[in-house]
C-alpha cells in the first residue's frame, strides 16, 4: 500500500512540475504566436520529420539489443521492437503504472533470467550512450555556430568531446565489463539515432519555413534531450520547452519557433508512442535467436 502512495504521488509530483512548466511559458510568450507558426507548418516535412523520428527509434532499440545479446537475452529484433514500443508507450501515457524501462526490465528478466542486476546495467547503459551521442553533437554543433554566446566556450567545448568518449569508455571497462565488448557498436548505434534525430528536426525547422540559425535551433534541440531524460516530469514535458525557451533568449533566437518546434517534437513522439497500446492489450511473445 505504501509503495503504490509512493508512486501515486511522484506520478502527481511529475504533472504538478509539468503543468507549472507548460503555464510558466506561456506567462513569457503569446500561445497565439506558437499556434499561429505550426498552422503554417508543411505537412510533406512534417511527414519526413516523422519517418526520421521513427528511424532513429528503430535504431535506438536495435542499440538495446546489442546489449540484451551481450548478457546473455537472444530476444530476436522483432520482439525487441516491439518489447521497445510497448516500452515507450508506458513512458508517455502509462506514468503512473509501471515505466517503460521498467517493464523491458522485468520481462527480460523473467524470461531469460540473465540477473537482474546485468539487465539494469543494459538499460542504464542504453540510456547513457544516447546521451554521450547528444552531448558530442551538441559540442560539434557549438563548433560550428557564430553564436557570440557559444563560442566564448570554444577551448572548452574541443576538449570535452573527447573527454566525455574516454570517461564513459573508462565507466564501461570499472563499472560494466559484461558489455564491454559491444561498447564501440553501441556508441556506432547512438551516432546513427541522434543523427536520424536531428535530420528529422530538420524538416521540422524546414516545415516552419526556419532558414536562419538553424544549426543555434538544432543545438538547443540537443541540450533539451539531454534535459528531458531527467525524470522530473511526464514524458520530458515541459522540460524540454523551458529549456528552447532560454536556450532562444541566451541565443538571441525567436521564442515562439523555438517552442513550436519542440511542441512538433513532441507530438511526433506521443504519435509514435501511442501506437505502442496495440502491445499493451496484447502483450507481444518474446521469441529467441535460433
Amino acid at each position: 500500500m505504501t509503495e503504490k502512495l509512493r508512486k501515486k504521488g511522484i506520478t502527481a509530483l511529475k504533472i504538478i512540475i509539468s503543468a507549472v512548466l507548460i503555464y510558466f511559458i506561456f506567462t513569457k510568450i503569446e500561445l497565439k504566436d506558437v499556434l499561429q507558426t505550426l498552422k503554417k507548418s508543411d505537412p510533406l516535412y512534417l511527414f519526413l520529420a516523422l519517418l526520421f523520428f521513427v528511424l532513429s527509434k528503430t535504431l535506438s532499440a536495435f542499440r538495446l539489443n546489442l546489449y540484451f545479446h551481450q548478457i546473455g537475452a537472444r530476444i530476436t529484433q522483432l520482439s525487441n521492437l516491439k518489447l521497445y514500443l510497448l516500452g515507450m508507450f508506458y513512458n508517455l501515457f502509462l506514468p503512473g503504472g509501471i515505466g517503460g524501462d521498467a517493464y523491458k526490465g522485468y520481462v527480460i528478466q523473467k524470461k531469460y533470467q540473465t540477473g537482474t542486476k546485468k539487465v539494469i546495467s543494459s538499460l542504464l547503459l542504453d540510456r547513457l550512450s544516447g546521451m554521450l551521442l547528444l552531448f558530442v553533437y551538441a559540442c560539434v554543433l557549438a563548433l560550428l555556430s557564430n553564436n557570440d554566446f557559444l563560442n566564448n566556450f570554444y577551448g572548452l567545448i574541443i576538449l570535452a568531446i573527447p573527454l566525455s568518449v574516454i570517461v564513459f569508455w573508462f565507466v564501461n571497462k570499472r563499472f560494466f565489463t559484461t558489455t564491454l565488448p559491444v561498447f564501440w557498436k553501441s556508441v556506432g548505434f547512438s551516432a546513427l539515432v541522434q543523427l536520424a534525430q536531428l535530420v528529422s528536426v530538420v524538416f521540422i525547422l524546414k516545415a516552419m519555413s526556419v532558414s536562419l540559425d538553424a544549426i543555434e535551433y538544432l543545438f538547443i534541440f540537443l541540450i533539451s534531450s539531454i534535459v528531458s531524460v531527467i525524470p522530473l516530469t511526464i514524458g520530458g514535458i515541459g522540460s524540454r520547452e523551458v529549456t528552447f525557451l532560454y536556450g532562444a533568449e541566451w541565443l538571441g533566437l525567436d521564442a515562439s519557433t523555438s517552442i513550436g518546434i519542440s511542441f512538433t517534437f513532441f507530438l511526433i513522439t506521443a504519435l509514435i508512442s501511442f501506437f505502442g497500446v496495440i502491445y499493451h492489450f496484447k502483450k507481444p511473445k518474446l521469441e529467441s535467436v535460433d
